[in-house]
């Protein structure tokens, strides 16, 4: 099942133009059902020039893409966290994607009004996160009462995620996001059991104008320092141009791109910069019947990996032959790549690298 991300903002900032606009791009791609799959689920391709590089080698019948699934997320306003607006399906929505995307609007427009009157997008941020963190507490603090009970038993697994959950209350007691504290390898196992929405990493979207396309605006910068002091990254996005361009064929998108000197949409960077948020990578398998993109996490081992094609791979796995596309570009064929050497055998042990061009050898 393909990586989720949720899109999440106040109402008016461009959220749901930025969603239509990330689908409708998505169904561009070809051999590969991207679009609307409900009214607030989308599925889109993760562009990814290597596959059509590995293709100038390798004739093929499609290409597939890695992808990831977009979730248009209810609008959140003040009071969400208690049922205001659409606040009960927000909630449910939004704990199950994997990542955030928090779309705030960057540009000032008097016919778009916006719903706190004024454009502020630290504002924005500091109401979806006090919501979002509202919402989180009262998940902790009756996952507390529980853990104590377990805990005065001296059980021992109990008693660490007691600690997990007092640390995660005094940080949403101040209406700050849990993601803001620091975890080691268990506490995160931990973490990640309670469901918190705050614990989510989140990529800002700073929805802007055409006039500042790169986001070097004040506005934007003000995004920039807030994702800097929490690690994070921000995406400057004009929604009004992508949702033109997600309309346009590819020649009349290339024209209109080159016309405003840019080289994709920044639709494309947006995807990729969710994938690296959940430290994702990919790997390829490439055949005369596909050329596709595989996503596994950073790290995975090379059984992991032919696990995402079939379960019974990962189960059944003996070795692996490898190479890199980087070789496939060099020697322009598999064959030129095993004369030189370059193919590699690799076991249960081995560690797939970005960019690996994977064939899995398993047993019956």
């Amino acid at each position: 099942m393909a990586l989720e991300v949720g899109i999440v903002g106040l109402p008016n900032v461009g959220k749901s133009t930025i969603f239509n606009a990330l689908t409708a791009a998505g169904a561009l791609a070809a051999n590969y059902p991207f679009a609307t799959i409900e009214p607030n689920v989308g599925v889109v391709a993760v562009p990814d020039d290597r596959l059509k590089l590995i293709n100038q080698f390798m004739p093929t019948e499609k290409i597939i893409p890695a992808a990831v699934r977009v979730v248009d997320i209810a609008g959140i306003v003040r009071g969400a966290s208690t049922g205001e607006g659409l606040g009960n399906k927000f909630l449910s929505h939004i704990r199950e994607v994997d990542a955030i995307l928090g779309v705030v609007r960057c540009f000032v427009d008097s016919d778009i009004m916006h719903v706190e009157g004024h454009v502020d997008p630290i504002r924005d941020i500091d109401t979806i996160d006090t919501e979002l963190a509202l919402a989180d507490l009262e998940t902790v603090t009756s996952s507390i009462d529980k853990s104590e009970r377990q805990a005065r038993s001296g059980d021992k697994d109990a008693i660490a995620r007691l600690e997990v959950l007092k640390r995660c209350l005094t940080q949403l007691e101040k209406g700050t996001p849990v993601r803001g504290l620091e975890f080691n390898p268990d506490e995160r196992k931990i973490l990640k059991t309670l469901g918190l929405i705050t614990a989510k990493k989140v990529l800002y979207v700073a929805n802007v104008n055409e006039e500042d396309l790169h986001g070097q605006g004040p506005l934007v910068d003000k995004v920039r320092e807030r994702a800097k002091a929490e690690g994070g990254h921000v995406v400057p996005v004009c929604g009004k141009l992508e949702s033109e361009l997600a309309e346009l064929g590819e020649a009349d998108r290339k024209e209109m791109l080159d016309s405003m000197g840019l080289k994709e949409p920044a639709l494309a960077s947006l995807t990729r910069e969710a994938y690296k948020l959940l430290d994702r990578q990919s790997y390829f398998t490439a055949g005369p019947k596909e050329i596709r993109a595989w996503e596994i996490p950073v790290g995975a081992t090379a059984p992991q990996a032919a696990g995402v094609i079939h379960t019974d791979f990962e189960k059944k796995f003996i070795k692996a032959e490898i190479y890199s596309v980087s070789d496939l570009v060099e020697y322009k064929s598999e064959a030129a790549i095993r004369a030189a050497g370059k193919r590699r055998i690799e076991g249960k042990d081995y560690v797939m690298r970005d960019s690996d061009v994977a064939h899995f050898l398993t047993g019956a």
